[in-house]
């Protein structure tokens, strides 16, 4: 079930400059509620939105649902629908996957297609009720005909596969080529397979490029994988390289693990960039931190001059991964595995073990095992080496096991928005906007330790402030008292403006204090002169040491200020005060928290922003 607002959430908060403007939104809020009071079903409904975001009012999730359960059992669709994700969340009322079902069911016979699609989910995924995919595709159908475009993906999925109806690739081709005539991503990359595997239709690499490069273009990180392989392969277009490193580092920087491994491999061999063995081992690492073997893509060596610091527990599963295969005779995964424990990447750093495996690999024609037996033999005396072949003497390796590339994706989709985080606890805390969040139905994180799944711990939308949490270690930034800063004070940020069109690394953006206040003097917000874009929202506001003094929040309202004044605002932002984080940690973590030393030592700007951009991440949202 995708919970999704019904009507369009900014993706940036505006600051008005007009208290005008603020009373009159006021007065519009009391003419609602007198209305809802009054029976009034579209009321109803709006007033819980308002409590649902926190928008004119304090965020509510019981008053909201109060106000939608009002409109819904006056029949209202989109309240219904709005209701059933309450339940299927437990915002505001107790989480009931049932209920959920129950009005989502009532709004999709009233011809919701949001319902509909919904409850086809919910029998696709036995959610609520009994799994049944044929129930699935009925419902994915209604919604598939009145436009929807992830129903029509989801049924070509299901057409494709037999999934609650025969298989037919035809059928399923058609429903792709619907969603994907509709701009879904993902549907245009299930085409491009199509075309590529001769599916419902005969083989053109072409015509897949063309789909490929459409989903590509959003930012959907299997499409650029795919891209990267026509380039390197030819396939589809004439081959280049240099291209193929292109869409490979795409996919790379969204933190996808098989593009970060391939490009490794370009780094490797010089495939369209430079020879750089220091490079490959970082993407290895980044790749291999997120649980990748790496069993299926061809040759790859990474040396021991790596500063990379990847998770422990990832790597552990990596080598565990590289083990298993390597025991059935796959002559890379025991390369890999004898990378492992040469450089101690989740085993303990072993030459003999290395030794025994880079045996077996190089018995078998690996000759980059054959190179790093040469290594080893510089650096290991000859009776280690000599214990090391008794042990590949000792070994009885099974058949390798066959190859896979890549497959179809269903609902791996590119995200519906995306902002800038900032890691405040080792453990995994970060803080962003709660407008970057809002009304999320799935959040990961990118940063310098790879993907990570992220949850909403809590969102304040009064003061646009939201608490997330992923799952292992990371370099915190350390929070400085916001009541000391001064006016005209330098300050900068890192974050990740326009992603999809400036790419995944982190952009530098520095500034002064232009104002101790925000718009109409509110003591909440600095006015800063950074220079800010759209993906820069939830970005640190750091001093000259790199201590954090606030939360970049907002533009000044460009028709607010046109009314007011005649004129555009040049650079005028503001960030929220650090006062707020600080608050927001001791009531919702109790003191459970540590936060990072403040950084008291000056030093050039370039090593100060180099910290802070191993403390950010991409906020990517599903909704």
């Amino acid at each position: 079930m995708v919970p999704a607002p019904s009507h369009s959430v900014p993706a940036q908060a505006a600051v008005s400059s007009q208290p005008q403007a603020e009373n009159q939104a006021h007065v519009e809020l009391a003419e609602l509620r007198r209305s809802a009071e009054a029976g009034d079903a579209s009321a109803q409904f709006w007033l819980g939105y308002h409590y649902s975001n926190g928008d004119e009012v304090p965020q509510d999730p019981a008053e909201a649902a109060k106000w939608f359960r009002k409109a819904a059992e006056q029949g209202d669709a989109v309240a219904q629908r709005k209701l059933g994700i309450c339940y299927r969340f437990g915002e505001g009322v107790p989480e009931d996957h049932g209920e959920a079902v129950k009005w989502v069911r009532k709004a999709a016979e009233q011809g919701n297609t949001m319902a509909q699609f919904d409850l086809g989910t919910c029998y696709e995924d036995g959610d609520g009720v009994p799994k049944d995919d044929a129930e699935a595709v009925t419902w994915y159908r209604k919604a598939a005909e009145q436009g929807h475009a992830d129903a029509q993906n989801n049924l070509g999925f299901c057409y494709a596969n037999g999934q609650g109806v025969p298989t037919d690739e035809a059928e399923a081709l058609k429903w792709y080529r619907k969603a994907a005539e509709r701009g879904y991503d993902s549907a245009q990359f299930n085409l491009g397979v199509c075309y590529e595997r001769g599916r419902g239709t005969p083989k053109d690499g072409v015509e897949a490029v063309k789909w490929f490069l459409k989903a590509a273009d959003q930012g959907f990180a299997l499409a650029q994988l795919n891209l990267g392989f026509c380039h390197a392969s030819g396939q589809g277009v004439p081959k280049d390289e240099a291209e193929a490193v292109k869409w490979y580092r795409k996919a790379a920087e969204q933190g996808y693990d098989m593009a970060q491994f391939n490009l490794g491999i370009c780094y490797y061999h010089g495939r369209g960039v430079s020879k750089d063995k220091a490079e490959a081992v970082r993407w290895y690492c980044r790749a291999a931190g997120q649980g990748y073997a790496g069993m299926h893509a061809g040759e790859f060596v990474i040396c021991s001059d790596t500063g990379e610091r990847v998770p422990q527990k990832n790597l552990m599963e990596a080598a565990r991964l590289n083990r298993k295969v390597a025991d059935h005779g796959n002559a890379v995964a025991q390369f890999f595995l004898g990378m492992d424990y040469y450089l101690g990447l989740g085993v303990p750093e072993d030459l003999v073990e290395a030794a025994r495996w880079f045996n077996l690999s190089a018995g078998q024609g690996n000759k980059l095992a054959k190179e790093m037996l040469a290594q080893l033999d510089e650096e290991m005396a000859r009776d280690l080496i000599a214990e090391g072949q008794q042990l590949t003497h000792d070994s009885q390796p099974q058949d390798a096991g066959a190859d896979h590339r890549r497959g179809t994706m269903r609902n791996e989709r590119a995200a519906n928005a995306s902002g800038t985080g900032f890691f405040i606890t080792a453990d995994g805390y970060l803080i962003t906007n709660q407008h970057v969040v809002a009304d999320a139905r799935r959040v990961a994180v990118v940063s310098a330790s790879g993907r990570r799944s992220a949850r909403v711990v809590y969102a304040d939308g009064a003061n646009d402030l939201a608490l997330l949490k992923a799952k292992g270690m990371f370099a915190p930034l350390p929070l400085a008292p916001s009541g000391g800063v001064k006016l005209a004070a330098a300050v900068f940020t890192v974050g990740f403006p326009n992603p999809g069109l400036q790419g995944f690394q982190a952009k530098f953006a520095r500034g002064d204090i232009a104002g101790l206040a925000g718009a109409g003097d509110d003591p909440r917000y600095f006015q800063i002169s950074v220079p800010l874009q759209p993906g820069n929202s939830g970005g640190p506001l750091v001093d000259e040491r790199g201590n954090v003094i606030g939360v970049v929040t907002a533009k000044l309202d460009a028709e607010a200020a046109v009314k007011t004044s005649g004129m555009l605002p040049e650079n005028v932002n503001y960030a929220l005060k650090g006062v707020f984080i600080s608050t927001l940690l001791d009531t919702l973590l109790a003191g459970k928290f540590t936060l990072a030393e403040l950084h008291t030592k000056a030093q050039p700007v370039e090593d100060t922003a180099k910290v802070v951009e191993d403390s950010v991440a991409v906020v990517l949202v599903w909704k």
